[in-house]
This record gives structure tokens, C-alpha cells and sequence, in this order.
């Protein structure tokens, strides 16, 4: 189980999405106000793959959360709350994503951070763009990490594979870690 947080966190679960192969399940309280629009999602991956779902609260959230991750049915399942889940919601996360084989990312605004048994915590948010009409960059940076080391990275963000048009998100700039970004790649413990 992974989080990301700031403003670019719905970015980076989507290039997340755009590096793994099958449906992708997203859950969304349905008392949040923002929205999710499929079709900004298409430069990261085909929207045609995406599940939304907008769950009653945020026990069914975490629940339904739970269930999709043990079944390994979608490859990625993203969440997002207000609030972090905390130490037993998150360690069930993880273990149901270790049975499943699948990856959990729960999306939290600034603030609604807790100390939990994620995995890694990110935090993502764009940069101005470099030129008129140029992709803007983002800055990922991995501000926990129970397998890895902590960095920051510039990330520019690709179309996703199946139109044939860009490439995936890659690190440029100076890093302060030497390893890539592994938002795409699930750790198990």
C-alpha cells in the first residue's frame, strides 16, 4: 500500500496506471467534491480501463478498498480519502495487496497525513512548463520509504503506451536519490 499527496497526486496515481496492463479500480467518497474526469485522464492511460466507483463513506471505501486488493481482479486500486488510513487500516491494505499481487495507492491531501504502514509516501505536484504549449514537468518526491531511499525527482509525463504518441514518465533533472521512481512497481512485505 502506497500514498501520494499534494496537488499533482491524481497525476501521478494515473502515469501509475499508465504502467500496469488491465482495469483500474478508483474509489472516491461520494460526499468529496472534486470530481474525476475520465477523458484527463487520457494522456496518462485509456480511460476505457478505469472502474469509478463512488462509495457512501469512507468504511466502505477502505473496505472495498481491502476486497478488490485481495482479489487481484485490477492490478491498481486507487483510493482517495481525506484522512489517511491509519496503522490497522493500512497494514490490512498491505497485506490484502500482498495476497492479491495487485498495488493499493490512497490519495490524501496535504494535511490529512498519518503515521500508517504504507509502503512509500509521495508527494507529487506540477511545475510551471518550460515552454508555451510544453508538458509540465512534476516533482515527485518520495518522502517515506520503508524499501528504498527518499528523493525527489523531476518527472515529465508521458501518453500512455497504447496510442503509440509519447513515451511513460521519466526522471530528468537533478535527483537527491540515485534511484528511480517506483511509483509504478508494488513492494510487499
Amino acid at each position: 500500500m502506497h500514498e501520494a499527496t499534494g496537488p499533482g497526486r491524481r497525476a501521478f496515481a494515473a502515469e501509475t496506471a499508465g504502467r500496469v496492463e488491465g482495469p483500474v479500480l478508483w474509489l472516491i467518497e461520494t460526499r468529496m467534491r472534486e470530481m474525476l474526469c475520465p477523458r484527463g485522464l487520457a494522456a496518462h492511460f485509456d480511460p476505457a480501463r478505469l472502474i469509478l466507483v463512488r462509495p457512501m463513506n469512507r468504511i466502505a471505501v477502505l473496505q472495498i478498498m481491502e476486497e478488490a486488493l485481495r482479489s487481484g481482479a485490477a492490478p491498481l486500486v486507487v483510493a482517495e480519502l481525506e484522512l489517511a488510513a491509519d496503522l490497522t487500516q493500512s497494514r490490512r491494505l498491505q497485506l490484502a495487496a500482498g495476497t492479491g499481487g495487485c498495488i493499493g495507492l490512497c490519495l490524501v491531501p496535504e494535511g490529512g497525513l498519518a503515521t500508517n504502514a504504507a509502503e512509500s509516501r509521495w508527494h507529487a505536484m506540477p511545475m510551471p512548463a518550460p515552454a508555451p504549449g510544453g508538458t509540465a514537468p512534476h516533482r515527485w518526491m518520495r518522502i517515506k520509504s520503508k524499501h528504498g531511499r527518499t528523493g525527489s525527482w523531476e518527472v515529465t509525463l508521458g501518453r500512455h503506451a497504447n496510442d503509440g504518441a509519447g513515451t511513460r514518465a521519466t526522471a530528468t533533472g537533478p535527483a537527491t536519490s540515485h534511484r528511480q521512481p517506483h511509483a509504478g512497481r508494488a513492494h510487499h512485505a
